[in-house]
């Protein structure tokens, strides 16, 4: 018993656990997100104020030195304009000292002559009245010989230690063409590194932060530590991530690596660089503090948000219980209902496949029917088409038969019209009896005539003779014809009797035929009722199958309603019961949770 109170315990926990973390989980993500988010986008713009920071430092540095180098730059430039109009040393030197006052980092204007020796007729002249020892050759000076070198044009001499006030310090010249444009001198000024250095020390652009002056190989002319002035190069000792090429090109910008910052401007037009370099984290420190306290500040108030969400779910595990009860009630309710309901629908289900299967046993007999009526149908179509070829056939024998009697009335006509003909003839006949009689007499008597004329006469006795025997012919076939006649006419006689009754049986065919084609006629039309008849039962008859069937899917459709109603019915009863005893567990386990806050 003790254990399953530990288990329950255990579980009691597990569920708060899981619910504060479930509160507070999301929240924590959510900030972790939204901050993070924050800080990438805060170092992008760092990354740009440090961008932009930088080159506006160069050029506020640049502008500065430029102007002050501008001065000596005039000063060299005047002095050498003037000086190319006359080598008179009083006036030069006075030009000097005049000059000289102008100079910002300029220690001093001097003026040295082309003859190879100060002191031996040559010119040196000092704005500050310095005086070479006997012996001291300008020619041999890097400023001197640049100059020379570089012609009419400016020439920055590297640094190097001056004589005259043994500080660091880079020189100016330029020479000073006469008229025809020889050489006459070298004007030159010195600029005193410590007053640069003093100036880039005096910028600031970051508390860790480094700004140098370098030349174009890289070698320090200003820096913090001393020793590495002159002597330091800038691309040994910086993490800069460029060559030296790359990034000493003369043009003015500004980078940001990972950790490190970097910038680089040209000094006006002389062969030296400004360059500043730092790390990032002096301008992002006081980013990511603040972003850290913002983060500590949400988390605090997510925790704080979490407890009381926890208590609040707490206090509306009370309304929830009560409603629980509520639901518990009503879920059985439902339960008794939803059971009742799936108990009307199975006997529903049952009735409409009842009445499915007698609708279905009567659209087999409705076309069952319809297929008789169909037979019935052709049969009569058929009858009705064979009285009406029988009724045609008997009109064809009703005009034949009427063809066949006036044909034979014809005949009858014919006969008695032959017989007319045939009396005619025995009068022809007669005729030619009489005309064969005088013949034979006159051939008799042409005889007798030609045997008394002897032998002059015996060719007209054997024409009299023939003559005689022809009439003799004549007279022996009238005789035969008249006997043909004779026959012919009672044949004939015995034929128009015949024909003339046969004309009255024909007579009497032809009226029965008639008789019958209207007989035909009434079954013809009888054989038309009976079939339209049957084609309109049939129509109807189908009309009655196609409502059956119709009739029939819908009783389906319901029966198929019915039983997803039934399955409904009985899947809202087993919702319903798992409902129950949800919520029965639900109140249970709410009644438990505060009698354990209790």
């Amino acid at each position: 018993m003790s254990d399953k109170k530990k288990t329950k315990k255990l579980t009691n926990r597990q569920k708060a656990s899981r619910l504060f973390w479930g509160t507070l989980g999301p929240l924590l993500i959510v900030i972790a997100v939204a901050c993070t988010s924050f800080a990438l986008i805060c170092g992008q713009i760092i990354r740009y104020y440090v961008r932009a920071e930088t080159s506006r430092a160069i050029e506020q540095l640049n502008g500065t030195i430029v102007t002050d180098l501008d001065k000596s730059l005039l000063t060299v430039g005047d002095f050498a304009n003037v000086a190319s109009l006359t080598q008179n040393p009083d006036a030069l030197n006075v030009l000097v000292h005049a000059m000289g006052k102008n100079l910002t980092y300029g220690s001093a204007l001097y003026y040295a002559s082309v003859n190879p020796s100060y002191g031996r007729g040559g010119t040196f002249l000092h704005s500050g009245d310095w005086q070479p020892p006997r012996g001291w050759d300008p020619s041999t000076r890097g400023w001197y010989k640049g100059a020379i070198a570089a012609g009419g044009d400016i020439h920055y001499e590297s640094p190097y230690i001056d004589d005259d006030t043994g500080k660091l310090c880079v020189s100016i010249s330029k020479a000073v063409l006469s008229p025809n444009k020889s050489i006459q001198g070298i004007v030159s000024v010195d600029i005193i590194m410590e007053d640069l250095t003093r100036m880039i020390e005096g910028t600031t652009i970051s508390p860790n932060g480094k700004l140098h002056i370098i030349m174009e190989d890289g070698t320090y002319l200003t820096h913090t530590d001393k020793s590495l002035t002159m002597a330091g190069n800038y691309f040994e000792n910086s993490k800069i991530p460029f060559t030296k090429e790359e990034w000493l090109d003369g043009k003015q910008k500004a980078h940001t690596a990972l950790t490190e910052y970097f910038a680089v401007g040209r000094i006006g037009q002389t062969p030296w660089y400004i360059v500043i370099e730092g790390p990032l984290k002096d301008f992002t420190s006081q980013l990511l503090n603040t972003i850290y306290i913002f983060e500590v500040l949400l988390v605090l108030f997510s925790i704080v948000s979490s407890i009381f969400n926890i208590k609040t779910i707490l206090n509306m595990r009370k309304d929830e219980q009560e409603m629980g009860k509520k639901i518990f009630g009503e879920t059985q309710n439902l339960v008794v209902a939803s059971k009742e309901n799936a108990a009307t629908s199975q006997d529903q289900s049952a009735a409409v496949k009842e009445i499915v299967a007698t609708m279905e046993d009567s659209n087999a007999l409705s076309e069952n029917i319809s297929t008789k009526i169909k037979d019935v149908s052709k049969i009569a179509q058929k009858s009705s088409e064979d009285v009406g070829d029988g009724v045609s056939f008997i009109e064809k024998n009703v005009e034949q038969l009427h063809a066949i009697f006036s044909a034979n009335q014809q005949t009858i006509d014919g006969m008695k019209d032959l017989s007319d003909k045939i009396e005619s003839i025995w009068d022809i006949v007669t005729l030619i009896n009489n005309v064969a009689d005088q013949a034979k007499i006159i051939a008799f008597n042409a005889e007798l005539e030609a045997s008394s004329a002897g032998e002059a006469g015996k060719s007209f006795r054997i024409v009299a003779n023939e003559i005689r025997r022809l009439s003799d012919g004549i007279i022996d076939g009238t005789k035969e014809i008249k006997e043909k006649i004779t026959e012919i006419q009672h044949a004939s006689d015995t034929l128009i009797l015949a024909s003339e009754s046969g004309t009255e049986k024909i007579n009497a065919g032809y009226e029965n035929a008639k008789d019958l084609r209207r007989k035909f006629e009434s079954i013809k039309s009888s054989s038309e009722i009976t079939a339209g008849s049957a084609e309109d039962i049939t129509e109807i008859i189908q009309q009655q199958t196609a409502a059956s069937e119709q009739i029939l899917i819908a009783l389906k459709q319901i029966a198929a309603g019915v039983e997803n109603f039934t399955v409904a019915t009985d899947n809202i009863s087993a919702s319903a019961e798992n409902l129950r005893l949800l919520s029965e567990e639900m109140n249970s386990q709410l009644t438990e949770d505060l009698n354990k806050k209790k």
